[in-house]
């Protein structure tokens, strides 16, 4: 019979088990990346979460006391939905509805189509000065604000100075008042959001696009593919993905709007209100026409809660069909 080994203390081993460090002590054994985050966190606690505890305003009427803006909170009458039900009814809210989710749409299928495509043209480019090229001419827009590129299309579409009509008048036609003539804005607000962004919202594509292994093209080049076919079965499968994941995102932002292209390109002009006026220029003027603050905060409330149930609902769309382009 085996014998059964016995424990002694000198079988034993003697190493001591490291302790484990407590709260602080990792804190401070990341001390230098926490100072790194801080900034950014303490930016987005300041001015996104603790402004977040100020939409219980969209449930009082709102009024504003002297001695401060907590004060006015505690002491303002609950008046429950009646901010969101006077938002609804109102004349208002059909129109800002439609030109906001219409413009949404629009700049969504074109973005999403424009971005792809100038992302993968500019992956096949194998000069990488002509790229740099191409690079800044479709980026600088994205840097000009709104305020600046409102005096540029001011320059071009001004009734007596304007560089359109200046050319209109040289074939012998009237000039026409742009400012005044809500017809054209539609095409303008579009031309101009697409326009702006398109080399931004290019890059991730173009990125992705040049992050795929030339293994699959030197594979698909032996089996005779065309170029275009290289793209249609190698590149566009492995940008897909990272195309969901940003489709979802803009689907979330879907009844919101930039507030310079609408308030700063059409110069605040009252006859364009009908093809311009979306929720945020909307919220905008009431804060400053009728001082309503109840019945902006339900607006601004109502988009993002509106935004986050497109992103839940659009994600669990993709996730049954792909679950591996899901958001989460």
């Amino acid at each position: 019979m085996m014998k059964q080994e016995v424990a002694t203390p000198e079988n034993v081993s003697t190493t001591p088990q490291k302790k484990k460090e407590n709260f602080f002590q990792r804190l401070w054994a990341n001390r230098v990346f926490l100072m790194m985050v801080a900034p950014g966190t303490i930016f987005l606690i300041v001015f996104f979460y603790i402004p977040v505890l100020a939409n219980v305003v969209a449930f009082q009427d709102f009024q504003y006391s002297d001695q401060g803006f907590i004060y006015s909170i505690m002491h303002s009458p609950w008046v429950g939905l009646d901010n969101f039900k006077f938002f609804f009814k109102s004349a208002d809210f059909w129109i800002v509805l439609r030109n906001t989710v219409g413009y949404n749409l629009t700049f969504l299928l074109l973005n999403f189509f424009f971005a792809i495509f100038f992302g993968v043209v500019m992956s096949q480019l194998r000069n990488a000065r002509l790229l740099k090229v191409y690079q800044t001419l479709m980026l600088f827009p994205y840097f000009l604000s709104w305020a600046i590129l409102a005096y540029f299309v001011y320059a071009f579409l001004s009734s007596d100075k304007g560089i359109l009509n200046h050319i209109i008048q040289s074939f012998g036609g009237a000039p026409i008042d742009f400012y005044n003539s809500p017809w054209v804005w539609p095409f303008i607000i579009i031309f101009l959001g697409v326009w702006k962004g398109i080399g931004y919202n290019s890059i991730l594509y173009f990125a992705t696009a040049m992050g795929i292994d030339p293994a699959y093209y030197d594979a698909a080049m032996i089996d005779g593919a065309s170029k275009w076919q290289q793209i249609k079965n190698v590149t566009l499968p492995h940008i897909l993905p990272i195309a969901t994941l940003m489709l979802i995102l803009n689907i979330g932002g879907i009844f919101r709007s930039d507030f310079g292209l609408f308030y700063l390109i059409p110069r605040g002009s009252g006859s364009l209100i009908n093809v311009t006026q979306t929720f945020d220029t909307y919220i905008y003027r009431a804060l400053t026409t009728t001082n309503d603050i109840g019945m902006s905060t339900a607006a601004g409330l109502m988009q993002s809660v509106v935004g986050a149930l497109l992103i839940v609902v659009s994600n669990w769309i993709v996730r049954r069909k792909h679950p591996e382009s899901a958001l989460f």
